[in-house]
Parts: C-alpha cells; sequence; structure tokens
C-alpha cells in the first residue's frame, strides 16, 4: 500500500489560494511508493547516497532518477547537490528523517567522508546483488544503526550482516563485521582491530572489503594473527564503482 506525504500552503489543510500562489494543497500531495520508501530509507541509514549508486539501488537508470529526487525534494523530505568529483549526491531534510522513524541527524554530508560514504554503499549493493544474499536472506545493520543501538567504546565495524536462522543456510544465525577499507592504516593498528572484532565473541566472520592500495596492510595484519583467529578473516577488493565516482556521471544509463 502507497502512503501519502502532503504538503499545505498555510499549514491548516486548508485549499484556499495565497498571494501569488495558485496551488492548492492537494497539489502538495505525493503518494510515497515502495520504491520511494526504500530510497528514502537508504539515504538516512547511509547519511547520503550519490545518484548512481542511489539509482542502482532502485532499480532505475541514471537518467529517471533526477525526477525521483525531485519529488522528494518537492515534499520536503531531501535535499541534493553536487558535493565533490562524479554525480549529485541525495541526503534527506529533518521532515524527511522524521518521516522515516529513524533518530539520525540529517543535512549535508560531510565532504571529508564521502568517498567512504561511497564505498561502504557499493559495498552493501554488491553483496546483495550475489546470489548467497538473495538466497539466504541476509540483512544489512549499518553503522548509524550501530552506533545508536550499541555501546560504542571501542572499535565497531563500518556496517553488520544479519543471517536469518534457515534451516538449509551455511551461515543460519551469524552476524558477520563488515570493514570498508580505501587507505592503508598501519600494520599493528589493523591487527589490533580484526583481533578486537574476533575476540568481541559476536563475530562469526570479519570480511574486509579493500581498496587495492589497502589490501596489502589488510593481507599483512591478517597474516600476523593466530591461525585460528585468521580463519574467520574474508579479505576482498572493493568493486571499482566504489572506488571512481568520475566513472558515473548525472544522466549516464547504467551498464
Amino acid at each position: 500500500m502507497a502512503a501519502s506525504a502532503t504538503k499545505d500552503n498555510n499549514g491548516t489543510g486548508n485549499s484556499r489560494k495565497t498571494k501569488g500562489n495558485s496551488k492548492t494543497a492537494g497539489d502538495g500531495i505525493l503518494r510515497l511508493s515502495q520504491r520511494d520508501i526504500d530510497g528514502l530509507l537508504l539515504c538516512a541509514e547511509h547519511y547520503a547516497a550519490p545518484y548512481d549508486l542511489l539509482a542502482e539501488a532502485l532499480g532505475v537508470g541514471m537518467e529517471r532518477l533526477p525526477e525521483i529526487v525531485k519529488r522528494w525534494r518537492n515534499i520536503g523530505f531531501a535535499a541534493s547537490a553536487r558535493l565533490g568529483p562524479g554525480p549529485s549526491w541525495c541526503w534527506l531534510t529533518r521532515e524527511g528523517m522524521s518521516a522515516t522513524g529513524f533518530r539520525y541527524s540529517s543535512g549535508k554530508p560531510s565532504i571529508g567522508r564521502l568517498a567512504h560514504t561511497r564505498a561502504v554503499l557499493a559495498a552493501r549493493l554488491w553483496l546483495e546483488s550475489g546470489p548467497a544474499w538473495q538466497q539466504r536472506q541476509g540483512w544489512w545493520c549499518s553503522e548509524r544503526r550501530l552506533h545508536t543501538g550499541r555501546d560504542r567504546r571501542g572499535h565497531l565495524p563500518d556496517a553488520e550482516v544479519h543471517w536469518p536462522s534457515l534451516v538449509d543456510s551455511p551461515y543460519a544465525g551469524q552476524i558477520w563485521a563488515i570493514e570498508v577499507e580505501l587507505t592503508p592504516k598501519p600494520v599493528a593498528r589493523t591487527a589490533s582491530i580484526m583481533t578486537e572484532l574476533i575476540w568481541a565473541n559476536r563475530y562469526a566472520a570479519v570480511v574486509y572489503l579493500t581498496s587495492p592500495g589497502a589490501r596489502h596492510v589488510v593481507t599483512t595484519a591478517a597474516l600476523r594473527l593466530p591461525e585460528t583467529d585468521r580463519t574467520r578473516i574474508a579479505i576482498r577488493t572493493l568493486p571499482d564503482r566504489a572506488l571512481d565516482p568520475e566513472r558515473a556521471r548525472d544522466g549516464e544509463a547504467l551498464q
């Protein structure tokens, strides 16, 4: 069932005209489809979303995404702008965040975290596109959700993947920690984070998705762990779209 969001001209619900504005309250009604709801929730969970990855998540072409975001802006739920290289970004306003039911802060994302925000979202979409995710019904727990629901002492991963307790699933009941590494840290620091996550007794696996530049450090750090701990570390390379926003300009269709 579609939801409805209404913005009245005068805040009273009346449809009287205001000076210089011929619109009525009915003109401000947007019926939210499930796709709209999914997109707004995604933007809330990930701070913001670049247009190319948002279009991919919603299953639409880049040429359609601006019109979708425009409708969100028209009811005051979202804002958008070009913040750096590559496509525009969309984020939620205070009203939009309130509509999602989340209590996260709203507003323009930090430009210093755009690369990381993009990489985490690209990692999520890559994981969700795989047959294991679709068959085993995995669930993504975002960094924002972790920060609001857990003790913030110690290291929290960039996300968690929760697997339901399905009878035929090899991951039944497991939780995986997801770490996205764009830039190399000191090896000792990376090994310390790995050990902390493993010894938290929460995670069946710690999955590192790395840029080519960070992969060597992550691999070296994993090799420093005892063998029993090392078997719970998985290292994969981030998909290309996580690293190069210049490949996805506004208006280009997804390949």
